[in-house]
C-alpha cells in the first residue's frame, strides 16, 4: 500500500523560520492549512508549532481546526457561498470578501448567534481572481461599515493564483494607497493589509515590501520551502517535508512500445508509437499508486533519478527501470517527491495512507 509521510522536524524548522522572518519585519503571518485536507493527526501537530491564525478554504477543515484548538483564530479564505453562511460565522472568525450581498448575510447570521464577524475586504490587483475593483472601492466601504456586527478586519489581495500575475513592489503601494484612502475618507482604522501568499515571501526577503504591508498569507513557502519566482528552495529552509512512497508489485521485461489496434485509452490519451523501437526490450516496474491518488505523474519526481515514467492508469503506475542504479525487486518501495499541487493530490486521496517522520 503507498504512503505519504510529513516530516516533522523539517516542518518544524520551516515554522521557526517564517516565525523569525515575520517578527524581525514586525508583521503579522498565517499558515494556510488548506492542503493537509483535513488531516487531523498532521493538523493537531503544525497547530502544536505556534498560536498564529490558520488559514483554510474548506469549512470542514476549519470545523476540524476548532475542534483540535477551540482558541485558534480562523480565517476563510475564499468568498463565502450563500448556503455556507452558518458555518462560516460558526467556523471562521475571520473571512474574505467581495460582495456586498454575502457580507449582508454574514452580518444577519452573526446577529443570530451574537457574535461580531471580521472581515477582509480583497482589492483586484491585475490576478483577476477574487477581488473588487479598485474604482468600486469607497462606494462597497461605505456601505459595509453600516453593517452591524461586521466589522472590516483589513485589506488584502491575491496574486499568482490564476493568471500568474507576480507581486511587485508598484502594485504592493497601490494596495496600501487603498488603506490609507479608505481610512482618511471613513475615519475608520484598517488593522490588517494583507498582502498575498507564499509568492510575497522573496520580496519580503530582499526588503521591498511597502512598509504598510503587514499581514501574510503562507501555504506553499512553509511547507516546501518555496521561492515562488525562482522555483527553488530559499537559503535555510527544508523541501524534504512530503515524500510519497509507493510499493513495486510487478517487474517484467516487456516491448518498449504496444502492439495491436491502438485507440484512445481511458484517459483521452493516445499513445505515439515509434516504429523505430519496436524490437527494443525494457525492464518495467508497475507500482501500487495511480491517476485516482496522484491525477498525473508530473506532479511527481522520483528520488532516484535514473528512474522514468511510461505512465499510468487509474490504479497503476508505470516506470521504466531499465537503466536503474538499483536492482529493484517485487516488494521494494520506490520514493518520490512531490511539488504543491501533486501534494494536494495525495493528500486528498482516502486510499493513502498518511505517517509522520
Amino acid at each position: 500500500m503507498a504512503f505519504f509521510t510529513l516530516n516533522k522536524a523539517s516542518l518544524t524548522h520551516n515554522y521557526r523560520y517564517l516565525q523569525k522572518l515575520f517578527s524581525k519585519n514586525d508583521m503579522s503571518w498565517a499558515p494556510v492549512l488548506k492542503m493537509l485536507c483535513g488531516n487531523e493527526k498532521y493538523i493537531e501537530f503544525i497547530l502544536s508549532l505556534g498560536d498564529e491564525q490558520v488559514c483554510d478554504a474548506r469549512l470542514s477543515n476549519l470545523k476540524t481546526i476548532k475542534k483540535l484548538k477551540p482558541g485558534i483564530e480562523t480565517i476563510y479564505i475564499k468568498p463565502p457561498a450563500k448556503r455556507s453562511i452558518k458555518n462560516i460565522v460558526k467556523y471562521a472568525d475571520v473571512s474574505f470578501n467581495t460582495e456586498y450581498t454575502t457580507i449582508k448575510w454574514l452580518s444577519e447570521e452573526a446577529k443570530k448567534q451574537n457574535k461580531v464577524h471580521r472581515v477582509i475586504i480583497m482589492i483586484e490587483l491585475g490576478d483577476l481572481r477574487e477581488g473588487i475593483m479598485g474604482d468600486h472601492l469607497m462606494d462597497f466601504y461605505k456601505k459595509i461599515f453600516q453593517l452591524p456586527n461586521i466589522k472590516v478586519a483589513g485589506i488584502g489581495t491575491n496574486l499568482n493564483c490564476l493568471s500568474g500575475v507576480m507581486p511587485s513592489k508598484d502594485k504592493l503601494i497601490q494596495l496600501c494607497l487603498y488603506e490609507q484612502l479608505i481610512e482618511a475618507k471613513f475615519d475608520q482604522k484598517i488593522d490588517g493589509v494583507s498582502g498575498g501568499s507564499s509568492v510575497m515571501v522573496p520580496l519580503l526577503l530582499k526588503g521591498i515590501v511597502p512598509q504598510g504591508i503587514n499581514h501574510f498569507r503562507v501555504g506553499e513557502t512553509l511547507f516546501f520551502g518555496s521561492d515562488l519566482f525562482t522555483n527553488e528552495t530559499i537559503p535555510g529552509m527544508k523541501d524534504d517535508i512530503f515524500t510519497l512512497h509507493s510499493e513495486v508489485i510487478e517487474i517484467t521485461e516487456k516491448p518498449s512500445v504496444p502492439y495491436g489496434n491502438l485507440e484512445k485509452n481511458p484517459s483521452g490519451d493516445m499513445f505515439e508509437v515509434d516504429e523505430t523501437k519496436f524490437t527494443d526490450i525494457q525492464k518495467r516496474a508497475i507500482l501500487d499508486i495511480g491517476l485516482l491518488d496522484i491525477s498525473k505523474v508530473d506532479f511527481l519526481k522520483p528520488l532516484d533519478s535514473s528512474l522514468n515514467f511510461v505512465g499510468a492508469s487509474s490504479d497503476m503506475l508505470v516506470i521504466d527501470i531499465t537503466n536503474a542504479k538499483k536492482d529493484y525487486k517485487v516488494g521494494d518501495i520506490i520514493t518520490f517527491r512531490t511539488d504543491y499541487m501533486g501534494a494536494l493530490r495525495v493528500m486528498n486521496s482516502e486510499y493513502i495512507e498518511k505517517r509522520f517522520i
